[in-house]
């Protein structure tokens, strides 16, 4: 029996979907993460924004294409948000983000089953992943209660792995594994014994010697303290994903974000004492609700005077059983559209100033695409080499001259 895993939204469901995948390869069956013909489709689902749980609805469709007689199996984020949007699609047996192994044994059953979140972290997922970057989760759910977002409702609260598992995972990475990046739903409240332990982890796991990687972070994790603790990680990825959301203290407010734009800027700076050439990412909504021209503004004026090298923009969407949706109405989406391009453009050059300020980097070999050698640096610059035939493949951490910006990313040449 083959079976198409298919995965829709975040690294966390990814890892998630590859840990399936491993599994049923271990029970006998053919498996891939290809939208393939198959017997049988496993989707994992996304519910961060309306556009993704669409999306997830329309996966079941773009596998019935391969296969109209094929079963369909749901779980994930918009399944435990919303299990009935899957009714009447064809759809044998539905789960939500708990248990999420269980699917495995459902392959006769029909219906749906939404489990209760866990207390602890839910340790029975494990990925055997053999591509040049692994994804390793280290924790799950969250505890902030954003007023736009759903995820602590069909994530649960915040629990972090035991630190036994999450080595024991890493001691057992294929060899050609270069590069960990540490995932989960709020990485910054991963704890050790109940306290703050991501330094520490990231200690642990220095021995290994791959580069280590951070996912999305909240600004509460800077301080002075954790980047001391990181500065003398040899193998840390100098890329830090601070998620602003806004630039207007009000709309942060609104948001329940709690800190404010001079605590996030401080945040920033710290970082930059510590490891001047960081990458700073961030995501930023806008068209939220209570934002106004005047808000906005601030908006372009704190992403401009922080000088993010990427910003990720998305435009509000409105969740039902958020605070912000009980609240507040929409903006209308003419509006959010226009917002959205103004902050683009600026977010567009200030990638291009960044990347041009870097001059040389090492980077991670991670595919080809015709000519062209794919990777990324330490500081999160997607680089492109020509394929010269000088010897470079897939998996090599090359030390490279940085040229030019480049498509997504910069036009590189090998460091002679």
């Amino acid at each position: 029996m083959k079976i198409s895993v298919l995965t829709l939204g975040c690294k966390v469901n990814k890892y998630e979907s590859d840990a399936l995948i491993f599994e049923l390869r271990q029970r006998g069956f053919e498996a891939t993460d290809n939208l393939e013909e198959a017997d049988a489709y496993i989707i994992n689902t996304c519910a961060v924004t309306n556009e993704a749980e669409r999306k997830s609805r329309q996966m079941i469709e773009r596998a019935r294409k391969f296969n109209k007689n094929a079963k369909i199996f749901v779980l994930g984020c918009a399944s435990q948000n919303n299990p009935k949007q899957f009714e009447g699609r064809g759809v044998q047996f539905t789960m939500g983000n708990a248990c999420k192994k269980q699917i495995l044994d459902e392959f006769d059953s029909f219906g749906t089953k939404i489990c209760d979140f866990p207390s602890e972290y839910e340790d029975n997922l494990f990925s055997a992943q053999t591509l040049t970057r692994a994804f390793i989760k280290i924790q799950d759910g969250c505890n902030h209660f954003c007023s736009y977002c759903i995820i602590p409702y069909i994530r649960g609260r915040s629990r972090s792995r035991n630190v036994e598992s999450i080595l024991n995972e890493v001691e057992k990475l294929d060899e050609n594994v270069k590069e960990i990046v540490l995932v989960g739903i709020d990485v910054s409240d991963f704890k050790i014994d109940g306290q703050k332990g991501l330094g520490k982890l990231l200690s642990m796991l220095d021995g290994f010697g791959k580069r280590l990687r951070l996912s999305s972070m909240e600004d509460n994790l800077i301080d002075e303290e954790f980047l001391i603790e990181v500065s003398k990680v040899k193998n840390f990825c100098p890329h830090f994903h601070l998620s602003l959301q806004s630039g207007s203290d009000e709309v942060l407010k609104k948001m329940n974000r709690h800190y404010s734009t001079a605590q996030f800027e401080r945040s920033v700076n710290l970082i930059r004492n510590f490891f001047p050439n960081a990458g700073i990412t961030t995501d930023v909504i806008v068209g939220f609700p209570t934002e106004t021209e005047e808000d906005f503004e601030e908006t372009l004026a704190f992403v401009e005077k922080v000088r993010f090298s990427q910003v990720h923009i998305f435009p509000y969407s409105r969740r039902e059983g958020t605070v912000a949706s009980k609240l507040y109405g929409d903006l209308p989406g003419d509006v959010k559209t226009e917002r959205l391009k103004r902050l683009q453009t600026l977010a567009d050059r200030l990638k291009k100033e960044f990347i041009s300020q870097n001059k040389t980097a090492k980077v991670l070999i991670e595919e080809k695409n015709g000519k062209w050698f794919e990777g990324y640096s330490e500081n999160y610059i997607k680089c492109f080499l020509e394929d010269k035939g000088d010897g470079v493949k897939v998996g090599d951490i090359v030390e490279v001259e940085i040229l030019k910006p480049f498509k997504n990313g910069a036009l590189c040449k090998i460091n002679a």
